[in-house]
């Protein structure tokens, strides 16, 4: 049976047991493209400017505060560890600054599209093998394994920020 886990089976290269196919890390970067333009779709989408900042039900993170908490991650571990940009994050307020402007969350994400873009397609194919420069969730994870990560975890918020979208308005 197979694993949930990306298996590299050769350098600079990414292969997905369950499709049976060698993906190069230059699609790694056409995910992170796609995903974080249908990022600004979404939150461009919201009608109501004010809904970005509302939550229903069990659901506790606003779109805007996701969104926030994208671009802040994200600007941490491609920004400042892989580039090494001097991006300073501040966590905590990623998920508590509230009415902060649609426009300046876009800014923010058409920003991180030219960061990640720039960043990732600098890579050396080497590089995509070797350790991530910081601790990520596991002692010695490749740069492969933690860039595979951040991209499922946008796409999970991704979701989320589309499902309260679609709840709210």
């Amino acid at each position: 049976m197979p694993t949930n886990k990306i298996v590299t089976h050769h350098p600079g290269l990414f292969f997905n047991p369950f499709e049976n196919n060698i993906m190069q890390p230059a699609e790694i970067v056409s995910l992170y493209n796609r995903d974080l333009y249908k990022l600004i779709e979404e939150i461009s989408l919201f009608q109501r400017e004010e809904n970005l900042w509302k939550t229903s039900g069990h659901i506790h993170n606003p779109a805007g505060n996701l969104a926030l908490h994208i671009t802040g991650g994200l600007n941490h571990h491609i920004g400042a560890t892989v580039a090494g940009n001097g991006y300073i994050r501040n966590r905590d307020l990623e998920f508590t600054q509230k009415d902060i402007k649609r426009e300046n969350i876009l800014d923010g994400l058409r920003q991180l599209v030219i960061l990640v873009d720039q960043t990732l397609a600098g890579i050396p194919t080497e590089q995509w093998l070797s350790a991530f420069p910081a601790y990520f969730d596991k002692d010695n994870a490749t740069h492969e394994y933690v860039i595979t990560q951040l991209l499922l975890h946008l796409n999970y918020h991704l979701g989320q920020i589309n499902y309260l979208r679609r709840m709210l308005e």
